[in-house]
């Protein structure tokens, strides 16, 4: 009895996992996920895990209308976001082509960085009267985005909605910064030997806000501004292994050309951490990445 109640069970499950499966091919929904390994996780040419490996993960969602959504992490380093070592991305948005305009296409969405238990309230750090220590103020940040792309190129301009990372008055610096912007310009050239694609990326981040002087140190000499421009070239392949080919290894130089916000001496590079460890978070250098979608 009790193999012939497995057998059934068995029979049921190969039915379910099939109509499951044709259901699937028939939907108008597509659910992929991600997983990646990297060996220093540089955003807008900023490391965000104080030079060291990262792992990230994340899953999205889209419908053939063009519509999308996801969730992402990765692992950062509290020295930088006070008391978190997550970041956690949730986005929504549209994508769609011009039928005038072979392989011209446009997006448009909306994109919420969270770092959960962050709080500026732990950095050594004062207000902009340069006196008063710096209250409860957590670095999430939300933005929205268009993006235009022709074949292999595109180019995406991101304004926050939110402060900046939670720079404002409150935490030492002259002014809210909401309305902070990015700019970048994007390629993905597929080369014609040995699988390769050719990247290559640069962006420049304008943020609303400056560190008031005196608020943290002496930064008369621009180590308050926070703007940069970033760069990031390299080369991406897919990998085969075990007959399947979501596996992509990437190498890549990155950087920016700071001002010094981000340098051992600057704000960013020193003092969130409310201790004496700093970093050029900006240092050009070579990272690694290994990621696979299934």
């Amino acid at each position: 009895m009790r193999k012939s109640i497995l057998f059934s069970l068995a029979l049921v499950s190969a039915s379910f996992v099939s109509t499951l499966s044709q259901a699937e091919e028939k939907s108008a929904w597509t659910l992929s996920r991600n997983v990646a390994f990297v060996s220093d996780y540089y955003s807008r040419g900023i490391s965000q895990s104080w030079h060291k490996p990262a792992v990230q993960a994340g899953m999205d969602l889209a419908h053939e209308s063009g519509f999308y959504a996801g969730v992402w992490g990765s692992s950062i380093t509290p020295q930088t976001y006070v008391d978190s070592t997550t970041e956690i991305d949730i986005y929504t948005g549209y994508n769609g082509s011009f039928a005038a305009v072979e392989k011209l296409a446009w997006s448009a969405g909306l994109i919420g960085y969270l770092y959960p238990g962050g709080n500026w309230n732990k950095c050594n750090c004062k207000r902009s009267d340069g006196v008063t220590r710096v209250g409860s103020q957590r670095f999430d940040t939300y933005e929205a985005n268009v993006a235009l792309s022709y074949d292999w190129i595109s180019a995406k301009a991101s304004v926050t909605l939110t402060d900046w990372f939670g720079a404002n008055k409150s935490t030492g610096f002259d002014s809210d910064s909401r309305g902070s912007t990015y700019i970048e310009l994007n390629a993905n050239y597929p080369l014609p030997f040995y699988d390769l694609i050719l990247v290559g990326h640069v962006g420049m981040l304008d943020v609303a806000a400056k560190v008031t002087p005196l608020s943290y140190g002496d930064y008369s000499a621009g180590k308050g501004n926070p703007d940069n421009t970033d760069y990031k070239i390299g080369l991406s392949k897919t990998l085969a292994v075990a007959n399947t080919t979501g596996l992509n290894l990437g190498v890549y130089y990155v950087g920016a050309n700071d001002t010094g916000y981000w340098s051992p001496q600057g704000y960013g590079g020193s003092s969130f951490n409310g201790g004496s460890r700093s970093k050029d978070l900006t240092d050009n250098r070579w990272i690694i990445t290994l990621s696979s979608t299934f």
